[in-house]
C-alpha cells in the first residue's frame, strides 16, 4: 500500500507570540480530524456487520434456497476482504489486536527509514534545478510581481508605511546614534583625502569634461562685463585709482576709459579662449590642472597636509553635532511625514508601485528579463542547499515522538484509508462471487 507523501501534513509549531492561538487552532483542528476519522471508520465497520448477517442468514436458509449460495459467496469474499484490508490499515499504524505479528506497525518501527526517505524523496523531487526552473516559468514571476503591484498598492504602501514607522521608532535611540557617528568618523578617517581628491579630479577631467565647465564660466563671465553696472563699477575703481587727475577734472573721463580698454581686451581674450579649444590659456590651464591632480596622488607635502586638514575638521566637536543634528532632523522631518494624512512618502509610494506595476505589466522585455534573472539566480542556491534542506527534513522528522507521528499521519489520510478499506469489502465480495460460480462452471 502506497501512502501519498504530500497527503501527510504534520504541522510545525511556530515561535510566535501568538502560540497559544495557534496552538488552540490546532487543538481544534485535531479535534475536528478525529472525529472525522470516527465516523469514516463506522462505514467499513457497518459493512462488515451487514455482510455477516448477510453471510450468516444465507448460509441457514442455502438449503431451502439453492441461489442463496451466490449471495453467501459473496458476503463470505465480502468479510475477508474486509478483515484483510482492516489488518492492512491498522498494520501501517500499530499492532493488530495488540498481537506482536510481523512486519505490522509498520510507520513507528520504521520511523528513521521514513524520514530518510522523505527527506530524500523531497530533495530529488521537489528540489532539482530542472523542476524548479520549469516551477518558475510556470508561475511566471514578471507577471505576478506586476498584478500584485498594480492591485495592491494601497497594501503595499501601508505596509512599507508601517516597516518604516517602525524603523523610525527604533532608531530614536542614543546608542544607535553614538554608533553611527563614531563609524562614520572613522571611515572617514581611514580614506586617504589627497589621493581621493586626486583621482577625482582625474575623472572630471578625462576626455576633455571639464571644458565643457570652463566654457560655460567663460560665457557668463563675458556677460557679467559686459552689464552697464559692472563697466560703471570698474570705471570708479579706475578712477579711484588716478585721483590726482581729480583737479583737471579728468579722473572719471579717464577711468572709464581704462575700463573700456581693460573690460575689452578681457572680453576678447574671454571670447578667444572659448572659441579655440586650443588657445595657449586653455593649454595651461590643462597643464595645471594635471599637475596638480598629480601633487594630490604623489606629493607626500599635499598628503600630509590634506591629512592634518582632515583630522582636524574630524576631531573638532562641531562637526559631531552636526552630523547628529542632521539625523535628528530626518528622523523628525521623516516621522511627521508619515503620520500625515497628505504624506509625501505615501503618496510617492502608492505612485510608484501603481507605475511600476503598470509599466511592468506592458513591458515584456522587462518581464523576460526578471523570469531569466528568477531562472539563472534560484537554482544555483537550491542545488547548494538541496542537500542540507533534505537533511534538515529527515533530522525533524526523526525527532518526532512515535506516537505524535502516527497520530498525525493516521489524522490526515485515515479518513481516506477507510474508504479502502470499503472498496476492498465490495471488490473482495465480487471476487468471491466471480470464483464461486467459475468454479461451479469448471466442476
Amino acid at each position: 500500500m502506497v501512502i501519498p507523501l504530500n497527503s501527510i501534513n504534520l504541522p510545525i509549531k511556530p515561535m510566535t507570540s501568538s502560540n497559544h492561538l495557534y496552538q488552540a487552532i490546532e487543538s481544534a483542528e485535531i479535534a475536528l480530524k478525529r472525529q472525522k476519522l470516527k465516523q469514516a471508520k463506522l462505514l467499513p465497520l457497518a459493512l462488515l456487520l451487514f455482510f455477516a448477517a448477510v453471510f450468516v442468514m444465507a448460509t441457514i436458509y442455502k438449503s431451502r434456497y439453492p441461489a442463496l449460495a451466490y449471495i453467501t459467496a459473496f458476503a463470505e469474499a465480502a468479510m475477508v476482504g474486509a478483515l484483510a484490508d482492516w489488518f492492512a490499515v491498522v498494520a501501517l499504524f500499530r499492532r493488530p489486536l495488540g498481537l506482536p505479528i510481523p512486519h505490522t506497525a509498520i510507520v513507528p518501527r520504521n520511523k528513521l527509514r521514513i524520514a530518510d526517505s522523505m527527506g530524500s524523496f523531497i530533495q530529488s523531487n521537489f528540489l532539482s534545478p530542472e523542476r524548479v526552473v520549469g516551477k518558475i516559468r510556470e508561475f511566471n514571476p514578471a507577471l505576478k510581481i506586476a498584478a500584485w503591484l498594480t492591485q495592491n498598492v494601497r497594501p503595499f504602501s501601508n505596509l512599507l508605511i508601517r516597516a518604516l514607522s517602525y524603523s523610525l521608532n527604533s532608531l530614536h535611540d542614543g546608542r544607535l546614534l553614538a554608533f553611527l557617528k563614531s563609524t562614520l568618523i572613522t571611515e572617514l578617517q581611514r580614506i586617504d583625502i589627497s589621493q581621493f581628491s586626486g583621482h577625482v579630479l582625474e575623472s572630471l577631467t578625462q576626455n576633455g569634461r571639464h571644458h565643457h565647465v570652463l566654457s560655460e564660466v567663460l560665457h557668463e563671465l563675458q556677460k557679467i562685463l559686459g552689464r552697464a553696472e559692472t563697466q560703471e563699477a570698474m570705471a570708479q575703481v579706475a578712477a579711484e585709482e588716478i585721483s590726482f587727475l581729480k583737479y583737471m577734472v579728468l579722473d572719471k573721463v579717464a577711468g572709464k576709459y581704462l575700463a573700456e580698454k581693460m573690460l575689452g581686451a578681457v572680453q576678447k581674450e574671454l571670447k578667444a579662449m572659448q572659441d579655440h579649444p586650443d588657445h595657449h590659456l586653455r593649454l595651461q590651464f590643462d597643464r595645471y590642472i594635471a599637475q596638480f591632480a598629480d601633487k594630490l596622488k604623489h606629493d607626500a607635502e599635499f598628503k600630509q597636509r590634506g591629512e592634518k586638514l582632515k583630522n582636524e575638521l574630524l576631531a573638532h566637536p562641531a562637526v559631531g553635532e552636526y552630523i547628529e543634528t542632521l539625523w535628528s532632523q530626518l528622523l523628525r522631518w521623516l516621522h511627521s511625514d508619515l503620520h500625515r494624512v497628505d504624506s509625501t512618502i505615501r503618496a510617492n509610494i502608492m505612485l510608484l508601485a501603481a507605475d511600476m506595476g503598470k509599466k511592468l505589466n506592458e513591458n515584456t522585455e522587462m518581464q523576460e528579463w526578471i523570469n531569466t534573472q528568477c531562472e539563472r539566480a534560484i537554482p544555483p542556491v537550491i542545488e547548494e542547499y538541496r542537500e542540507t534542506i533534505g537533511i534538515f527534513i529527515s533530522d525533524q522528522v526523526k525527532t518526532w515522538d512515535e506516537q505524535y507521528m502516527v497520530e498525525r499521519i493516521e489524522l490526515n489520510i485515515g479518513t481516506d484509508l477507510q474508504f479502502i478499506r470499503v472498496s476492498g469489502t465490495l471488490v473482495g465480495g465480487l471476487v468471491g462471487l466471480i470464483i464461486y460460480v467459475v468454479a461451479g462452471y469448471l466442476g
